[in-house]
């Protein structure tokens, strides 16, 4: 598996820069999530009581992941009893081959998905094209990228950064089916690809899925969705394939009462969703396989303060409200986890010895708006600087983070510093400091030296 997109820079400084000289992306950025932010606000403030269902939120997760290996255990025992099978992956490669298998044992070679960021994670599209399976994407969204040989942007929408002539144009293109005299106007957009799809429901034998959580007590699966198209994916095919991380799990119906009320707030604005499936098992005499995803998990669920990180309900709430995102959008994070969720949940799964990986933790401006409006209260500032203590760091900067330590560890030595510092103002430039130090002043000016400290200042004044 390829540590980043396909064709992406080395690291976030390099894409968001180039991201952020694209008038009409930031556009359709600011227009998408002020939107969706706007109603997220409205739906929440109805609620007199969502700090407590947010308190609640993250108690439940928290309890889960401390108790995960129990409910894991329990989880599997009800999926089988209720006629599936569980299968259990440790990184992307084993699922890649499980589920590779499992389509393969049928004999076809097309399959149907819903809406899932664990098959992204694990890139299961490219892992199926390599045995000559094709894998169609149904929801809407998911589709135009597909179509647009794009990748995804956004958690909640990932062609956030595509505007409607741009969707035309990639259905007049990609769809052979697309009357011409297709327009732009959502209603036309969306027939069109629902025309596009029906086929593709109708003679599919196989069907992939994610979940947006599972339910240890009865084995029960969820998802969320706003289309429809999922729940022809999960009900018409013979053969049906969900690839889970284990961290969506819950322990019982009373805990997914919760989630059902945080979620379509946070993350659509609305009361309720407009189509939540549920299964459990093989339903209805269609074979049905469990996989259960690590790929990292497991470490990052070691981790005391990064563990925070596996609560994430994929609202995409963090990402709605972050000045970062906004600008840069979510090409730039070269993972499928973009926005502030993405800064620390992809380089705790997969590590930060890539120098795209070690340039996320520095990804935001610590402003704190994402912890603020996260459903399960991920302290999302606090993650970032760990992260950023535990980031590869030149030998140069570790010395003058040493010496800098040293120095403002007694205040003698720092009213020293101060006033050497003060005596050769003259020699420090003015805009750009040299060698190793002048990635500092990349991206800001060198503060001005004043000729007495307030230290000494204030001494003088106090003797007067």
């Amino acid at each position: 598996m390829s540590a980043t997109f396909l064709g992406m820079p080395g690291n976030f400084p390099e894409n968001s820069q180039k991201a952020v000289q694209d008038s009409q992306l930031r556009y359709n950025l600011r227009k998408a999530t002020h939107t969706i932010r706007g109603k997220r606000a409205d739906v929440v403030g109805e609620l007199p009581d969502w700090a407590e269902l947010r308190a609640a939120g993250k108690a439940i997760k928290d309890h889960t992941l401390r108790n995960l290996d129990r409910y894991l255990v329990q989880l599997e025992r009800a999926v089988q009893d209720a006629g599936g099978t569980v299968h259990w992956a440790r990184d992307a490669a084993e699922a890649n081959r499980i589920v590779t298998g499992l389509v393969k044992a049928t004999g076809e070679r097309e399959v149907v998905k819903v809406k899932s960021m664990a098959t992204q994670e694990i890139e299961l599209n490219q892992a199926l094209a390599s045995e000559g399976i094709t894998a169609y994407e149904t929801d809407l969204a998911e589709l135009i990228v597909q179509l647009g040989d794009d990748f995804p942007s956004h958690i909640l929408v990932p062609a956030i950064h595509r505007n409607r002539s741009e969707i035309r144009e990639i259905f007049l293109e990609k769809m052979p089916e697309t009357p011409d005299g297709l327009t732009d106007d959502p209603p036309a957009l969306a027939e069109a690809a629902r025309l596009h799809l029906r086929e593709r429901f109708l003679r599919s034998k196989v069907a992939i899925s994610g979940a947006n959580f599972m339910v240890a007590e009865t084995g029960t699966l969820v998802v969320l969705e706003s289309e429809g198209n999922g729940r022809m994916c999960l009900t018409l095919p013979e053969t049906l394939i969900s690839v889970v991380g284990i961290e969506k799990l819950l322990p019982s119906w009373r805990d997914l009462e919760v989630f059902l009320q945080l979620l379509p707030r946070s993350s659509t604005g609305e009361r309720m969703n407009p189509y939540t499936s549920m299964w459990t098992g093989a339903v209805e005499g269609q074979d049905f396989h469990l996989v259960l995803l690590d790929n990292g998990r497991t470490g990052v669920l070691a981790d005391e303060v990064g563990r925070q990180a596996l609560r994430c309900i994929r609202c995409s709430a963090c990402l709605n409200v972050c000045p970062v995102y906004e600008r840069a959008g979510g090409h730039a994070y070269g993972s499928v986890y973009p926005g502030p969720i993405g800064a620390i949940l992809t380089p705790q799964l997969r590590g930060m010895g890539s120098e795209l990986d070690a340039s996320l933790p520095y990804a935001s401006s610590l402003c704190g708006a994402c912890y603020d409006v996260c459903p399960v209260a991920i302290d999302i500032p606090e993650v970032l600087v760990d992260l950023r203590a535990k980031a590869p760091h030149a030998a140069a900067e570790k010395a003058g983070m040493k010496v800098a330590g040293w120095i403002l560890d007694d205040h003698r030595r720092l009213a020293a510093a101060q006033r050497i510092a003060s005596k050769v103002r003259g020699l420090v430039p003015k805009k750009r400091l040299p060698g190793p130090m002048s990635a500092w002043t990349d991206t800001r000016d060198v503060p001005e030296i004043p000729e007495e400290s307030f230290r000494d200042w204030w001494e003088r004044n106090e003797r007067a």
